[in-house]
Parts: structure tokens; sequence; C-alpha cells
């Protein structure tokens, strides 16, 4: 039978999602606490890729497996089996043509920065953080232009293995909550540091470093040499996939990461 799984996890302590020779990874420790679980081994297939320090209130990911369980079962029996950090939030079955990443309409990520003083000590790890200045309208008019589909070579990152740049954008909404902002994105895949890349040029164009325009100017160039540094991961959050309605699944997390300051 083949069960679909929800899982949040803090990357922190993580080399990222995909499985390394080093067994420190998320896919690591989950496959390795099904196994304890059903007594065998057996691998996983995921939503979306996150790098080390990216964090996930909702992977979803498949595994055909050789025993029958109930869905509660598989949430308390393999929670018993992984560390305090991954959690499996949900299990259903579904049907053998479903596939974790290829039946995904589209996935939505969110970028929490704290735009403060002084570096946040208590939420290290679990927010971006800038001592500059945002302009929210000059940022939300600048992502506007990166809506549609186009090339984004400009945010692609150089180790990056997909097998094309041209993705669609659905979506960028910009939020602030007192000293923090979320910044979501939804598109129907994304390059692998694609959501860094474009904070980085969003957090240059809101602290007036960069007009709003210069955006569509890089995404026109398709070189990655003119946008800003990738940002740093930690405040990234995957908030998991979107699936045809037909597959019966619980829709991305929507619960914001309210962070106490």
């Amino acid at each position: 039978m083949r069960i679909a799984l929800g899982l949040s996890y803090r990357g922190l302590s993580y080399l990222g999602w995909q499985s390394q020779p080093s067994g420190h990874t998320v896919q690591d420790r989950l496959e390795a606490a099904l196994a304890r679980f059903i007594g065998a081994p057996l691998r996983v297939a995921c939503a979306g890729r996150t790098d080390a320090g990216v964090h996930a209130l909702q992977q979803v990911v498949h595994f055909d497996s050789p025993v029958v369980r109930e869905p509660f079962s598989w949430v308390r029996g393999v929670n018993a089996f992984l560390p305090p950090d991954i959690a499996v939030r949900w299990a259903q079955e579904v049907g053998g043509a479903f596939h974790a990443q290829k039946s995904a309409q589209s996935r939505r990520y969110r970028y929490v920065l704290h735009q403060a003083a002084v570096r946040p000590a208590l939420l290290q790890g679990l927010v971006g953080w800038t001592h500059l200045s945002l302009d929210a309208d000059a940022m939300r008019a600048s992502a506007a232009l990166l809506l549609g589909t186009h090339d984004f070579s400009a945010f692609r990152a150089s180790s990056c293995q997909a097998r094309t740049p041209v993705k669609t954008l659905l979506a960028v909404d910009i939020a602030r909550q007192g000293d923090m902002w979320m910044v979501d994105f939804e598109a129907n895949a994304f390059l692998h540091h694609m959501v860094r890349n474009i904070m980085g040029c969003l957090i240059a164009v809101g602290s007036g470093s960069r007009d709003p325009q210069w955006l569509q100017h890089v995404l026109i160039s398709r070189t990655r040499s003119l946008a800003a540094p990738t940002f740093m991961p930690d405040g990234l959050y995957f908030l998991g996939p979107r699936y045809p309605s037909q597959w019966g699944l619980p829709e991305p997390a929507d619960d914001r990461p309210i962070l106490v300051t």
C-alpha cells in the first residue's frame, strides 16, 4: 500500500533533506524511524528538498509499505522513533499513481525576517535578520515584476540540478507584524536557492540600495552575478505542496511561525 505522510521539522541540526553518506539529514532520520517501526528498510520520496538550516511546516513524502497500519498508527508509531525536532503530522493511504513530487501542482515557502538593530539571540536559526529599515511598498512593487512564467536563471544556484530554469511564480505576499516580516512565495516549482536569492534582492530594494525596477533587469539578464548575494537560510520555511483535490490530502500549512521577540 502507498502511504503519504505530512511532517514538520526544524532544520538547524540537519544537512538538509536529502540523504547523505553521513546519515545526518531529515530523510535519513525519517527512513531510520520507518524501518524501526515496520521492521524493514524502505525509501521515501519527498515533495521538495530543503537545504541545511531550512525548516518545514508540511513536507510531504510517500512510500510503498509492505505492511498495513492504520493512519494514526503511522503517526504515533513513527514519531516514537524520531528525534524531537522532526514530527509526522498526518498519514493517509493514497493510490499507486500518487507521487509526492510529481503530483504536486505548486509549492509554498515562507521567509520570516526579523528587522532590528541587533541580531536576535533567542531566535537564532529560526529567523533571518537585517538591521536595515525596509520599504514594504517598494518590495511589493519589485516582487510583482517576477510574477508569471520566466527563466529564473539569475536566481539559480550553480549547483542546481533542475532540468529547466523556467518556472511559474504564482504569488509573492509581503506582510509585517511588528519587527517581523513574512514573505510568502508560491510557484509551480522552485530552483535551488531561488527563494533565498530573491529575498536578498527584495531586501536590497526595500533598503533603498536598489530601485524596484532593478529586479526586472536582473530577471531579464538571466545572470546570477547581477543579483544580490544568497540570503541566509535561517528564516526559510517550506509550507508544503498543493495537490489536486482528488487526493484528499491536507492543504499546505498556513499557521504562521509566530515568534516572540
